[in-house]
């Protein structure tokens, strides 16, 4: 049986909806946790992909691709370790959410899926309702480039282009998924969607003897990666196999930075390089707000030019990165130019999407 969702405001419960009647997006009603300390890395599973840490996801393993279990990688360039998430099933992170998704749609019975997505996330859910033998609706914007707009329709998924802003294209999905023309497979709404991306934080401490880093930095939209890590290392923290949280430093483009602009001030100028993260209005922004006040972390802008050098330094160094990947390695040295990670410090980032 499916696990049912809540909501951490009202605390109505449900077998399934997109969100409650008071607008909160929805959790689980509870999480699975295993028992006993932590095992070694060597005794995971690794061919099953993110579902080794099956104990931990409160969805059952229904559809994989192999997601999961990506490299980390020595950048001694940014005195960092990068996580080359890029090198997912489909190019991005968004694969471990995706995986999670679909699973939770087959769990429900569901025959078609919608999603809106500037690209990665529609690719990802069209590309595992695929694997699962769903129908799948992706909503995008009519700027999206033609590759992203290619790669969703060569899933065999019906692309449909909204005219406007990300919001505008949003509406249009949620107005189609009101209408019954589907199951909201939403990589800002859908719990189903952080339960996959949790096992990114779960991983990485796995992958280091369940040692978490001083600092994870990460770009920031919707905050499906930011809140996705925060989670599954609180999730080792309470399961007694991490002692501590690592900080959370949040990166935002410029013009489309309301967390970035609140705590350190306005930024200047419009990014319309980084098109993944492009969200004025994050869906769980107080869930944002909570893991960076939690976890000692921040949130800073960054411009046009400083993700164009960061990502050419980047494909020079051999990692093929799409623009939008490029702004966490462009963010550490905004944050190390601020003071606010130090040289010594023990960092890790993850490149989130592939060059397209």
């Amino acid at each position: 049986m499916a696990a049912r969702l809540a909501c951490p405001a009202c605390g109505e419960t449900y077998a399934d909806r997109w969100r409650c009647v008071c607008g909160t997006p929805l959790e689980f009603a509870s999480a699975p946790r295993p028992d006993g300390p932590a095992p070694p890395f060597a005794s995971f599973d690794t061919r099953r992909g993110l579902w080794a840490f099956d104990a931990f996801l409160p969805v059952e393993p229904r559809v994989s691709l192999g997601e999961g279990f990506t490299p980390l990688v020595d950048a001694p360039a940014w005195d960092a370790t990068f996580k080359l998430e890029y090198v997912s099933p489909t190019g991005s992170f968004k694969d471990r959410g995706a995986a999670t998704t679909v699973s939770r749609a087959l769990e429900l019975g569901v025959d078609r899926v919608i999603e809106d997505s500037s690209g990665n996330a529609g690719t990802a859910i069209a590309t595992y309702a695929a694997r699962a033998g769903l129908d799948a609706d992706v909503y995008v914007p009519a700027s999206v480039t033609d590759a992203k707009r290619r790669a969703i329709a060569a899933t065999g998924a019906r692309v449909r282009e909204i005219t406007g802003d990300r919001e505008a294209v949003a509406d249009a999905c949620r107005e189609a998924v009101t209408d019954g023309d589907g199951w909201y497979a939403s990589h800002a709404w859908n719990p189903a969607f952080f339960a996959g991306t949790a096992t990114f934080g779960i991983e990485l401490a796995a992958q280091r003897d369940w040692s978490p880093p001083d600092a994870v930095v990460v770009p920031l939209g919707h905050g499906t990666l930011l809140l996705g890590a925060y989670r599954g290392f609180r999730t080792l923290v309470e399961a007694g196999w991490a002692d501590d949280l690592p900080r959370l430093l949040a990166v935002q483009a410029s013009g489309y930075a309301p967390v970035a602009d609140d705590r350190n001030g306005g930024s200047a100028g419009t990014n319309d390089l980084a098109d993944g993260i492009q969200v004025r209005e994050p869906v769980r922004r107080a869930a944002v707000d909570a893991a960076l006040d939690a976890t000692g972390g921040d949130a800073i802008a960054v411009s046009t030019s400083a993700v164009e050098t960061a990502l050419s330094d980047l494909r020079d160094a051999g990692f093929g990165v799409e623009p939008t990947a490029a702004v966490a390695p462009a963010g550490l040295r905004a944050y190390r130019g601020r003071g606010v990670v130090d040289a010594d410090a023990d960092v890790v980032v993850p490149l989130t999407g592939r060059a397209k």
